[in-house]
């Protein structure tokens, strides 16, 4: 380089120079292609591999890529996919950073939140359940999604984007070569034999695991078990209509249940209605494998007697429409971990399921795949423009994978509480929260490709980890003194809440990187104090029970360091930051044996 050149160079803005950086690294990926040489080879061309080539060609135009995929497409509209739910990481991912938003509002089904309703009685009368959810339409717009339908679009604009997209094939070798400039893939199509290349393999193969298969690895098992079988059924499941009580319809004059995520819980399981835009409802089944064994609802026989069974008033609606039942499928321990999932060095990342599952329940799959693709891209990119990624891909890995396991804690051994109202309403609702405030802020500032910059985002998700995962045990322990079952009643999760509303609206607001900063340390700040506020009434609701358990058990609470801290923030904070305390639903939480019954006027002086 010239002294000249250097001059001018050193005369260059920030922004002129990142600029010229831009044109640099778009020359470098704008070279002819050789035939069958690509920059990136995605095997998979499910949600996982096609929204990922997307993002890759919305952020690099130049940049060549190659989708392999073996089903043929287009797919059927009704796919047999699992899925078809998305929350706001998932619908900000698809209507704004890949440009989806008009598909989403024209062919797919606005989202009326996620709805709960908790055994009541023998399940015949959806009046007398605990009904937990949404009477308003909420800020950010979310989605029910005809996953086929979807995935046929996301084909149609990476074409047209210019994406290499081949369906109908089969890989029959994967041959990483890190010491080399490319990889070779090989595959077998309707035409014969083929060989492809590519600087990049990224595996969107959901559990076929093609490359997890390839390094010769198996899936990390967890201590999370459990499975599911659901199927379409091609007529509109409202469960709107399952009662003309004029009360409990008026709960959502301002939206329609059927739109919602309808959750029927009970012990250990949960049963999902969902409805798609082409007029179908999706019912599924998710059991605990300690409560409810896979070979009571492994077939559609099977599975529309344990619904029969578990919950006969959803079984009337179904079996009167049997000849319209589109499909069945099962998925048995469905949720896994893996030993990596990004490798900067050898050049790899796998995606969506071809890493890791955590649980259908609050619909996070589209979630991981947002946020597991963005920081696949981020590595690629960086790769691409000569950047090393191996130090980079190592904590993006490290950070993926705790995130996910932190993830898993809200579903890990926690089936069982399913049985209680009480419980589960305010686990809903911090579970919400929590989503909302940590995980959802991150996402939406585009804070995951960075968190090692930043060493107080750093610092305060190792806060929020003990936070949660105590809130989370603490929920567990609570089920062992828990009281008979709440009466029938409806609890809204957002509307009357103070910190909901924040917490879901701040996901969007615009803000500087200190703003960032400071608003993460006080959702921090703000999640310890709602534990303490949590463990604070239980234990003021329980204080007049004298039995040697609950007595035990408060001890313990209170000799808990960490509950002791969140106690004490929550007596520092409740005045300056006020809290509704309606998240938190009691009743009369007194056990069996108990000296002493709470009264109302007890109950209510303990939400204070």
């Amino acid at each position: 380089m010239t002294e000249a050149v250097r001059h001018q160079l050193s005369a260059l803005s920030d922004d002129q120079r990142a600029a010229l950086t831009d044109v640099l690294r778009a020359r470098q990926t704008s070279r002819p292609a050789e035939s069958g040489q690509y920059d990136v080879v995605i095997l998979g061309g499910g949600m996982a591999g096609l929204t990922l080539s997307l993002q890759l060609r919305q952020t690099q135009p130049d940049i060549r890529l190659i989708v392999i995929e073996s089903q043929l497409h287009p797919v059927p509209e009704a796919a047999h996919k699992v899925g078809e739910s998305t929350v706001e990481i998932s619908a900000h991912y698809l209507a704004d950073i890949l440009g989806l938003k008009d598909h989403l509002d024209d062919h797919q089904l606005l989202k009326f939140g996620l709805r709960f309703f908790f055994t009541g009685d023998d399940n015949s009368d959806i009046t007398r359940r605990v009904e937990v959810g949404t009477s308003e339409w909420l800020y950010l717009d979310t989605y029910q999604l005809d996953r086929g339908r979807l995935e046929n679009e996301i084909g149609r604009r990476c074409a047209a984007a210019g994406v290499e997209f081949i369906s109908g094939c089969k890989v029959t070798d994967i041959d990483l070569r890190p010491e080399e400039p490319l990889h070779h893939v090989r595959i077998e199509t309707p035409e014969g034999q083929r060989e492809v290349s590519g600087r990049w393999v990224v595996d969107a193969s959901g559990r076929s695991q093609l490359l997890q298969r390839r390094l010769g690895r198996q899936r990390t098992p967890v201590p999370h078990t459990a499975n599911a079988s659901w199927f379409r059924v091609s007529h509109k499941i409202d469960i709107d209509t399952w009662s003309d009580d004029p009360a409990w319809k008026q709960r959502t004059a301002k939206g329609k249940r059927y739109q919602s995520t309808n959750h029927l819980m009970g012990s250990g399981y949960w049963l999902w209605l969902i409805p798609l835009a082409s007029g179908s409802t999706s019912v599924g089944i998710v059991c605990d494998d300690d409560l409810h064994e896979f070979g009571t609802f492994n077939t559609l026989d099977r599975a529309l007697e344990w619904i029969r069974k578990y919950e006969p008033e959803c079984a009337t609606h179904i079996d009167q429409h049997l000849d319209k039942i589109q499909d069945f499928r099962v998925m048995r321990n469905y949720c896994y971990s893996a030993e990596q999932v990004y490798a900067g060095d050898q050049r790899w990342a796998l995606t969506g399921e071809a890493g890791l599952f955590l649980d259908p329940l609050y619909s996070p799959g589209l979630d991981l795949i947002s946020i597991s693709n963005g920081l696949t891209c981020d590595l690629i990119l960086r790769s691409l423009a000569g950047e090393d990624v191996t130090a980079l891909a190592g904590f993006h890995d490290n950070l993926y994978r705790n995130v996910t396991d932190f993830w898993r804690g809200i579903y890990e051994k926690r089936y069982p509480l399913m049985a209680s109202a009480r419980i589960m309403s305010s686990k809903v609702i911090w579970d919400t929260a929590f989503y909302w405030g940590v995980f959802g802020l991150l996402f939406f500032h585009d804070k995951f490709r960075t968190i090692g910059a930043s060493p107080s985002v750093a610092a305060n998700m190792g806060k929020l980890t003990q936070i949660n995962n105590r809130t989370q045990q603490f929920f567990t322990e609570w089920m062992a003194i828990d009281g008979p079952p709440l009466e029938p009643q409806y609890i809204d999760n957002q509307a009357p809440l103070n910190f909901m509303n924040q917490l879901h609206c701040g996901m969007a607001d615009e803000l500087s990187p200190a703003e960032f900063e400071t608003r993460f340390a006080d959702n921090t700040r703000l999640f310890a104090q709602l534990a303490g506020q949590l463990i604070s009434t239980v234990i003021d609701a329980y204080a007049d029970n004298y039995t040697d358990e609950v007595v035990e058990r408060i001890q313990q609470w209170k000799r808990d360091p960490l509950i002791a801290d969140f106690l004490s923030i929550y007596r520092s904070d409740r005045h300056s930051n006020p809290t509704s305390p309606l998240w938190i639903t009691m009743g009369n939480p007194a056990t069996a044996g108990a000296d002493t019954a709470m009264g109302t006027d007890s109950i209510n002086s303990a939400v204070r």
